[in-house]
C-alpha cells in the first residue's frame, strides 16, 4: 500500500494522469471515497492523458459510461453505487479483458470480477481539503506499485 497527500483538485487530476500512465486492456481500477473526495477528478486526468474522446463525466445516472480512444482499450468509468452485488456489475456486460476499467464505489462488487485490480481509497479532510490517497495492488498484476513514488518525485 502506498499512502499520498493530494491537496488540491489539480493534484488529484496529476495522479489520475500518473496512473494512466500504467494502465492497459484489461486494468480494473476501484475507487472508494465519500460523495466529493475526488474520484471523478482523477478519472477526468487519468482520461484526458490517455487520450479519451469527449469530456469524462460521472456515470451516475447511466452507471456506466465508454469513453472511446483511437486504436486503443476505451476506458470505461462506471458509478455502482445503486449496484447491490458483483452479478448486477457483471450485468452491464462490460468487456473487462479489453477496456481499461474505473469503478467508482466498487467495494465488495468485484467478486469473481478479476484477481487483478487496484484500490484507490481516497479520504477527505473537512479541515483543509487535503485528500490522503491509499493505492492498495491486490494481485500479482499490481504487487509492485513502486512506480507511484518515482512519478511524483
Amino acid at each position: 500500500m502506498i499512502s499520498l497527500r493530494v491537496p488540491t483538485a489539480e493534484d488529484m487530476a496529476d495522479l489520475g494522469a500518473t496512473l494512466a500512465t500504467q494502465l492497459r486492456a484489461g486494468d480494473l481500477v476501484m475507487l472508494n471515497g465519500e460523495l466529493g473526495a475526488g474520484k471523478t477528478t482523477l478519472t477526468r486526468g487519468l482520461g484526458a492523458k490517455l487520450g479519451v474522446r469527449g469530456a469524462v463525466t460521472s456515470p451516475t445516472f447511466v452507471l456506466a459510461r465508454t469513453h472511446p480512444r483511437a486504436d486503443a482499450a476505451p476506458l470505461v468509468h462506471v458509478d455502482a453505487y445503486r449496484l447491490a452485488s458483483a452479478i448486477e456489475l457483471d450485468d452491464l456486460d462490460i468487456d473487462f479483458a479489453h477496456s481499461i476499467v474505473v469503478v467508482e464505489w466498487g467495494a465488495g462488487l468485484l467478486d469473481g470480477i478479476t484477481d487483478d485490480w487496484l484500490s484507490v481509497d481516497i479520504d477527505r479532510s473537512s479541515a483543509d481539503e487535503v485528500r490522503t490517497v491509499r493505492l492498495t495492488g491486490h494481485g500479482p498484476r499490481w504487487e509492485d506499485l513502486g512506480w507511484v513514488g518515482a512519478a511524483r518525485d
